[in-house]
């Protein structure tokens, strides 16, 4: 999923995005209000933390903007705790308010909890995003990240682990792979689909010879595990 962080900080910046890019969220930094609308035009953001004080435009005007178009979650940030600015972000659309200094390890919490909450309520996941670990698939967008590092996968490469990836657990044969991805008969060219494996190995995984996602079942064919 894709997650926006704005604030001018860019310490701040730097941890949240440390700590989301570990649980395998895609991050988008912006360093103020405009920066951070720009990317929320152009990117499919599935949950926005805001500083409340920021260059250019602040945090309630920001959120301003996001709820004339998007009921996506919100999160403040903030050195702010009068109780009046937490009603007002609050008011205007925020779903939740943290006060600086604060932990990040309770920020991934309730960053969790929105999301579940909102896919709950919006019946279920984001169909044109498929996540598995530190890998995203955008389907709207035929593209494939590992952390913030955009994949260079081929068109049958893309659509073998797109299909993985909708089915996490379930072993494809090579046959199946193949009529499936290929749209053609299958007349037991083992080597074109082992091609194709073995180089989808090389760009997800951390080790190609020890795959921890895409993985054998021998003499069956392949599946895609949860880690």
């Amino acid at each position: 999923m894709n997650i926006l962080i704005a604030e001018d900080e860019q310490d701040i910046r730097d941890l949240v995005a440390l700590h989301l890019n570990k649980e395998g969220f895609n991050v988008f930094q912006a360093a103020d209000g405009i920066e951070a609308l720009n990317i929320l035009s152009g990117e499919k953001i599935d949950i926005a933390i805001l500083d409340v004080m920021m260059p250019k435009l602040d945090g309630f005007t920001v959120v301003r903007k996001i709820r004339e178009s998007s009921d996506i979650p919100v999160i403040f940030l903030t050195a702010r705790s009068e109780d009046n600015d937490k009603i007002l972000g609050l008011g205007l659309g925020a779903d939740d308010y943290m006060v600086k200094p604060f932990s990040p390890i309770e920020l991934m919490a309730r960053v969790q909890a929105q999301l579940r909450r909102y896919y709950r309520y919006t019946n279920g996941k984001n169909n044109n995003l498929l996540s598995l670990g530190d890998l995203t698939l955008n389907k709207e967008s035929f593209t494939i990240h590992k952390g913030e590092v955009l994949l260079e996968l081929n068109a049958k490469e893309y659509r073998i682990l797109e299909l993985l990836m909708e089915n996490v657990g379930k072993v494809y044969t090579k046959k199946q792979l193949y009529e499936i991805v290929w749209q053609e008969p299958y007349y037991g060219d083992d080597n074109t689909i082992m091609v194709h494996i073995s180089h989808i190995r090389e760009k997800i995984e951390d080790n190609p010879r020890n795959p921890t996602y895409l993985k054998t079942i021998r003499g069956i064919g392949y599946k895609l595990e949860k880690v």
